[in-house]
């Protein structure tokens, strides 16, 4: 397999071995290997640390490898973005796979393909190896595109990690021009998305990903979802940072093979229909509204804070 794969890795053994496991069995000849350090209040995970990279140092086939540690720990937000800016300074384009996204095995082909052929179409943002719809499909193409791209197993050329921008310092200017009117027909979609990119803007939470959402709906990018699921999420667990809740439907999701060759769709239109039932399932959904509601007893507390503190979710 010639197209590069980034690994990223904290300190979960099991779900890291699972992960690694199937990459070597797609046998990638370029393996980037990002890796957070342990917390210093957490005396647990310099062991746990240690035993996940010693897993991935487990390369037995023919590979170029190249790993970014950190010695110290970084957080979710900032070790994912620095790690990416290091992927794509050398490589022009990636497969990324963090620890606890498991890939189908088409997975990979699939990625492969699609990198391939919008390689040079800017339209296109990322493509992404998960979907949340469980069976539901308009048609019987391989894939359609969304203005929301998803980070559970995904591919993406250095030309859209450039766009990404890590303090959304656009966001008070779109926000405040009513911009996200523009893209969604829904006020409870807009009223959503404005609470999630203000949080993050204020720097409330501990997360990356919100970022390449925002430079997606603002450089109105096409992001490629399969019809069938590609990646099981294994991290629905006590001590993830995000996906605590293991009763989640999302939570180790089935996954189907990608039947090759792609069959690609006759036109590029944003696929609206099955965009607002992930955004009811997976945005704005009785586990998110529980969250929610979570969010704004925290972030009472957190207004009475100094700006700038620590970031604590």
């Amino acid at each position: 397999m010639n197209t590069p794969i980034a690994l990223i890795v904290f300190n979960r053994p099991d779900p890291t071995a699972q992960v690694f496991a199937a990459i070597r069995q797609a046998q990638p000849s370029q393996l980037f290997i990002i890796s957070d350090g342990p917390r210093a209040d957490r005396p647990e995970d310099l062991e746990k640390c240690q035993a996940v990279r010693s897993i991935v140092d487990q390369v037995d086939w023919p590979c170029d490898v190249h790993t970014n540690y950190a010695e110290k720990n970084m957080g979710c937000k900032y070790r994912v973005a620095s790690g990416l800016d290091w992927v794509f300074s050398l490589v022009e384009e990636a497969i990324i796979l963090e620890d606890d996204c498991l890939p189908h095995p088409s997975f990979f082909p699939y990625c492969e393909s699609l990198l391939e052929r919008y390689r040079d179409d800017r339209r296109i943002g990322i493509i992404s190896g998960h979907n949340n719809l469980f069976g539901y499909r308009r048609s019987s193409d391989s894939y359609y595109y969304s203005n929301i791209p998803y980070i559970w197993g995904w591919a993406t050329w250095r030309r859209t990690w450039e766009a990404y921008d890590f303090d959304i310092s656009l966001w008070p200017e779109v926000r405040d021009s009513g911009r996200l009117k523009d893209i969604f027909k829904h006020d409870i979609e807009v009223k959503t998305w404005t609470s999630i990119f203000d949080y993050q803007y204020d720097g409330y939470f501990n997360a990356w990903d919100y970022q390449l959402t925002f430079a997606s709906l603002i450089n109105n990018w096409l992001n490629i979802i399969p019809s069938t699921n590609l990646i099981s999420n294994l991290g629905f667990t006590d001590d993830a940072t995000h996906t605590k809740n293991s009763k989640d439907p999302l939570s180790k999701q089935l996954t189907q093979e990608m039947v090759l060759p792609l069959t690609h769709p006759k036109v590029m239109i944003h696929d609206q229909v099955s965009e607002r039932k992930v955004f009811y399932k997976s945005v704005y959904s009785p586990f998110t509204l529980r969250w929610e509601r979570k969010i704004k007893k925290a972030w009472n507390e957190y207004q009475r804070r100094t700006k700038g503190s620590n970031n604590i979710i």
